[in-house]
């Protein structure tokens, strides 16, 4: 088992320093996806507050947990403002960070706009190595304390819409900055694709609403996300919504995972939800499973306007 947890901490910290690492995912990103993609600022016409709270892997020792917190909606007509603070933590490695965004509308038609959004901030990484049991304790790689560095950070979002569907995408980590937590001897016998580099993400974001009658409406989406030289990952999710108050869904990834999602609105203002993982059958054997919870508040319209 000893042997298990030491190769799951050295592959959390290679995670950060290589370029196949993935950013934090969420299952319930259709209900906070200004996480994934700041261009949906303001398209809604109020300002609202979500925390996602995901406990990966359950069961697994040093499995990663992560908290998101966004604020963000409506300035005026053609502005959207928002902002997010996060930590995610796996093992002996974290990340915590901040970021702003400023989005512009741009109308198209009648029903349809187009958002450009930019949002910068930072981000910083921590490796605390006190208390790791290795085999070779002369590896450089396991020398030392505590690492930690800042780095700046910046995402560019793109998003269409209209009252009922957007499709946009976003490119997180786009100044690629450099990690610098490795000695200048060790770092210097990485080869480049083992480089500290971050490197640039793509996600591609879609939803549609339909509504089935007065009480029903159904929302499928999808989320791609994709960093080279890694195989691209799709999310499949459906949601359905009952007199706007109950919804309940699920999602497919294409790694195999499937999750069950249910929420409950209060007043119009008051949401929280949860997700449940399945994981594929890799995991299954060693974790019971990836538990999500979110909660959200919406503030007063500033018109009358709003695509919901």
């Amino acid at each position: 088992m000893m042997k298990k947890i030491t190769l799951l901490v050295l592959t959390c910290l290679l995670s950060i320093l290589t370029n196949a690492q993935q950013l934090p995912q969420i299952t319930q990103y259709m209900m906070n996806n200004y996480v994934v993609n700041p261009a949906v600022a303001g398209m809604d016409d109020y300002y609202q507050v979500r925390t996602s709270i995901r406990n990966q892997f359950v069961g697994i020792a040093d499995a990663p947990s992560t908290t998101v917190l966004s604020m963000y909606g409506k300035k005026d007509e053609n502005v959207g403002l928002g902002g997010v603070v996060f930590t995610d933590q796996a093992g002996p490695t974290s990340r915590v960070g901040a970021s702003a965004s400023y989005t512009y509308h741009f109308p198209l038609t009648k029903d349809v706009k187009l958002a450009l959004a930019l949002s910068g901030g930072f981000t910083q990484f921590k490796i605390d190595k006190a208390g790791w049991n290795v085999e070779n304790t002369n590896d450089p790689l396991t020398q030392g304390d505590i690492l930690v560095q800042s780095v700046p950070d910046a995402t560019f979002g793109f998003n269409l819409y209209s009252k009922k569907w957007y499709v946009g995408f976003s490119i997180p980590q786009l100044l690629t900055s450099n990690l610098d937590l490795l000695d200048n001897d060790f770092a210097d016998k990485l080869t480049s694709e083992q480089s500290g580099n971050l490197s640039r993400h793509l996600f591609v974001l879609a939803a549609y609403k339909h509504n089935l009658n007065k009480s029903w409406t159904i929302e499928p989406s999808i989320l791609v996300k994709s960093v080279e030289p890694v195989e691209a990952q799709m999310d499949f999710g459906i949601k359905a919504t009952y007199d706007d108050k109950l919804w309940f869904g699920t999602d497919y990834r294409t790694n195999g995972d499937i999750a069950a999602l249910v929420g409950y609105s209060i007043q119009d203002r008051y949401m929280i939800g949860y997700s449940y993982d399945v994981l594929n059958a890799d995991l299954s054997d060693y974790s019971n499973g990836s538990h999500e919870f979110m909660i959200a508040v919406k503030f007063n319209s500033q018109s009358s306007n709003s695509v919901k």
